[in-house]
């Protein structure tokens, strides 16, 4: 849990909200994110924001970017002074409305090809320590910053992989950045599915805080609801029912809990119902569950096949449907 104490379901998560993406624009699944492609939010993710807080009462951003963003595409290197002002400014504009804003590296535990810890030398665990003791520093102090290791790893070694996050939870807590959530990512792109059975949740349970608690420390598990489990198609065939009971139950046992900080659909009648479906199970199961980001608004067109960027301008916006019916509609029924 987000303390060692059993908690009661109270049937309604802390957090819900979209992603804001933009920052992660190129990202491939090798890890390869041209910086030229990173697209800034800008004032119309800031906009979006206080939409989404003042008209859908949501509380949770999720900020995807490239790791190579944010150090200008040098391994080890610091913060570079222009690309995190602008990072930094969606962080602060999240802050202002938000209970909860998301830092989460979308580099699928890679960098350029290489796995983070498992390339020989190429791509260190030194060099992502780097880069999360930087951001720890700079939002130690702001315990609504929740810190997304890293979005969606697969294949790789999860053995190695725990150690790796090990290190940068070790890293985080360094710095002071004592009391911020941290995220915690399975191999299988984080999938909820996967998670009891492809080793991340047993590796991933040995990690622990600096004082060998296990407060703040939080599963991220990612989940889709059409056909194939991928996210590109507009009809959803499945609640995944079976899958978050199933990992409820295994939380509850063991004392953790777990945030969804990815899960879509399209903006049809039979995602509707099937997120709605979901999104309850997560909320009679509130005290495992922490929350929930739907993916995607912020730069995604409103006719991306996923899309909960609303329509209009700022002071005009209308919600996509699966926005207000379900992202949000679940959250707010209670």
């Amino acid at each position: 849990m987000t303390s060692s104490t059993s908690v009661k379901p109270s049937g309604k998560v802390r957090y819900a909200g979209v992603n804001i993406a933009g920052f992660d624009f190129g990202c491939l699944q090798d890890g390869s994110c041209p910086v030229k492609s990173c697209t800034d939010p800008g004032e119309e993710g800031a906009y979006q924001m206080q939409h989404f807080v003042q008209r859908q009462g949501l509380n949770t951003f999720r900020l995807p970017v490239a790791w190579q963003y944010l150090v200008n595409a040098k391994l080890g290197g610091k913060l570079d002074s222009t690309n995190f002002a602008k990072y930094d400014k969606l962080v602060q504009s999240c802050l202002k409305v938000a209970k909860l804003c998301i830092i989460s590296i979308h580099n699928y535990g890679r960098w350029n090809g290489s796995i983070v810890g498992q390339s020989d030398g190429v791509v260190t665990n030194a060099h992502f320590n780097s880069l999360w003791s930087q951001l720890a520093t700079k939002y130690a102090n702001e315990p609504k910053v929740a810190f997304g290791l890293m979005n969606e790893p697969h294949k790789l070694c999860i053995t190695d992989w725990a150690e790796t996050i090990q290190e940068a939870v070790t890293t985080i807590r360094k710095t002071g950045a004592t009391q911020n959530l941290i995220l915690l990512p399975g191999i299988n792109h984080s999938s909820a599915g996967a998670f009891l059975y492809d080793g991340s949740a047993t590796e991933l349970s040995t990690v622990v805080n600096l004082d060998g608690s296990i407060t703040n420390l939080i599963f991220d598990v990612h989940i889709y609801l059409d056909e194939d489990g991928t996210g590109k198609h507009s009809e959803c065939t499945t609640s995944n029912a079976l899958i978050f009971t199933r990992l409820a139950t295994w939380l509850r046992k063991e004392g953790r809990q777990a945030f969804l900080s990815e899960t879509g659909g399209g903006n049809t009648n039979s995602c509707v119902k099937y997120m709605r479906e979901q999104l309850q199970i997560l909320m009679d199961n509130s005290d495992v569950y922490l929350g929930w980001t739907g993916w995607a608004a912020g730069k995604f067109s409103t006719s991306y096949v996923l899309s909960e960027t609303p329509f209009g301008k700022a002071g005009n916006y209308v919600d996509q449907l699966l926005v207000k019916e379900a992202i949000a509609g679940v959250f707010n029924s209670v």
